[in-house]
């Protein structure tokens, strides 16, 4: 391997821009030099607990310290990360636990009950360590749980630094489960390399010197929030982060204001819903970049966002867990409106027709990549890989196109793709529209089996606080906007969009739904 590995790199990081302050969370800052102490520290624990090089550790908490210092940990000691946002059903623990073979789970005490009841009887399952969690979750942490040892994580932490268990470009260093939205959740092998490459290409993708402070709300455990621990090991200058355990529109605004944040991070729902905060009433100036990833973003709440706080300009970027959570970002300074930008150093993206021919600029196909960030296939699933796995590109299941400068525009997702009546609707185009009546908060549309067309389009809608809307209003609304085989002859007005546990729309909730009342 040319490049070092995850725990070299740390190092190496390390003894390039020395110890500093790091790292804010709730209420208490961390430096460089103790957070790798901590994870020296904490790898010497797990190898006594008898982590062997290869193993899987799920790592299920809110973000915290202890998960940046965990995935340091594991790394530092051979092992393998599998993250899981801690939002997930005792069902699908169960799952990714029995499907990863883990050897152990690092957890907190609000998530121990889940933990220990999603693990009893799995042969492969040791032990579980239990980290301090949220504030008012103290107390006594039981002997044992689901039949297994429960460790206090200061127990890790109390023995000698622990040395670097060689590993190779090839070893796994995560194993990450997709959010299971057209199925049951798969494994996605990532390496030391891609992990590596992935870390340093988002780095050097867009020159962001003097941009020194971020904010994190994204869960660590979520690729794109592993992908911005990857991107501190290739930082080219000291910089610090604020860190969420979870998204609180208030507690973003007022954290983005105290520390005079520079960066942030977010999905589109995020951006959604700090729309809905009065964000004038803060002092955001500060601001220069907010990079949105992970879901396609609508030119309406971009525009808004962009208005309210015109310091500001929105970046989009595009991956997904299969490519190491990267693909393509939007250089600074040279954004154009509407792409994700243009493929990272290292990537390449073209756009295949149904019979796998390359497509001409402008024209529409799945968006293919080839890069070092590229698993090599799905976790014992040789089916599935072969599907998504075509001579090394994988296939993304995204529909889109690139201009003649090489910029990238994502249409939708294939799978999301309704067919009405032989033409093809694309949810976010009838997504978009329904954003720009002035009462839509939120948007999500798919389609519903009909026995005349086909598919029918379905739309549902939340509302602005203080603000109304009828069905029909909305129905109108998009017919004026859309061509007569795409406008929604329903849309609904519901309290709440359902989201996935990363904050992307839940289409596989609202199909299930519509799928019901046809049954």
């Amino acid at each position: 391997m040319d490049e070092p590995t995850l725990a070299e790199q740390a190092e190496i990081q390390l003894d390039r821009l020395g110890d500093y302050r790091t790292l804010y969370f709730e209420g208490s800052w961390h430096t460089t030099g103790s957070l790798h102490t901590r994870a020296t520290r904490v790898s010497g624990g797990f190898t006594g607990l008898g982590v062997q090089p290869g193993d899987r550790v799920i790592v299920l908490m809110a973000n915290c310290t202890e998960v940046t210092v965990t995935y340091g940990a594991l790394w530092r000691a051979g092992a393998a990360i599998t993250p899981l946002i801690f939002l997930v059903s005792e069902d699908e623990l169960r799952h990714a636990a029995t499907n990863s073979g883990a050897v152990g789970v690092v957890t907190t005490p609000e998530f121990l009950a889940k933990v220990a009841a999603a693990v009893e009887g799995l042969p492969d399952v040791r032990f579980i360590v239990c980290a301090p969690g949220a504030p008012g979750t103290e107390g006594q942490l039981p002997a044992t749980a689901g039949g297994l040892p429960v460790i206090p994580y200061a127990q890790l932490e109390a023995g000698e630094p622990a040395p670097i268990v060689p590993r190779g470009a090839g070893d796994l260093a995560a194993l990450l489960y997709t959010g299971g939205t057209t199925g049951r959740s798969k494994g996605v092998p990532l390496t030391q390399q891609n992990l590596y490459w992935c870390g340093w290409s988002a780095t050097n993708s867009a020159d962001v010197t003097g941009l020194t402070t971020s904010i994190t709300p994204l869960p660590m455990a979520h690729a794109y929030g592993l992908l911005l621990n990857c991107m501190a090991m290739h930082r080219r200058e000291p910089g610090t982060s604020v860190l969420m355990r979870w998204f609180d529109p208030a507690g973003w605004l007022d954290l983005v204001a105290t520390h005079r944040v520079q960066r942030a991070s977010l999905v589109p729902s995020m951006l959604q819903m700090l729309l809905a905060q009065p964000l004038e009433d803060y002092d955001l100036s500060c601001l220069i970049t907010a990079n949105s990833g992970a879901a396609p973003l609508s030119p309406e709440v971009r525009e808004e966002f962009e208005r309210r706080v015109p310091s500001a300009t929105v970046y989009e970027g595009y991956g997904c867990t299969e490519s190491a959570s990267i693909i393509s970002s939007t250089p600074f300074g040279k954004r154009k409106i509407g792409s994700v930008g243009v493929p990272v150093p290292g990537c390449e993206v073209v756009i295949l027709d149904e019979a796998g021919k390359e497509l001409p600029a402008g024209e529409d196909g799945e968006i293919c990549v080839r890069s070092p960030g590229i698993m090599r296939g799905y976790w014992r699933s040789p089916e599935a890989t072969a599907a998504a796995v075509v001579d090394g590109w994988f296939h993304t299941g995204d529909i889109g196109h690139v201009d003649d400068d090489g910029y990238l525009y994502v249409v939708d997702r294939k799978k999301d793709l309704i067919i009405r009546g032989g033409f093809n609707v694309f949810p976010r185009d009838v997504e978009d529209v329904l954003l720009t009546h002035p009462a839509v908060a939120m948007a999500a549309v798919v389609g519903k089996p009909d026995p005349r067309m086909g598919e029918e389009v379905v739309g549902f809608v939340a509302l602005r606080p203080g603000r109304t809307a009828t069905s029909d209003e909305l129905v109108e609304h998009a017919k004026a906007h859309l061509s007569a085989n795409k406008y929604p002859r329903d849309v609904r007005v519901v309290a709440q969009i359902p989201l996935t546990s990363v904050g992307k729309l839940d289409r596989k909730r609202l199909r299930s739904l519509v799928r019901e009342e046809t049954a």
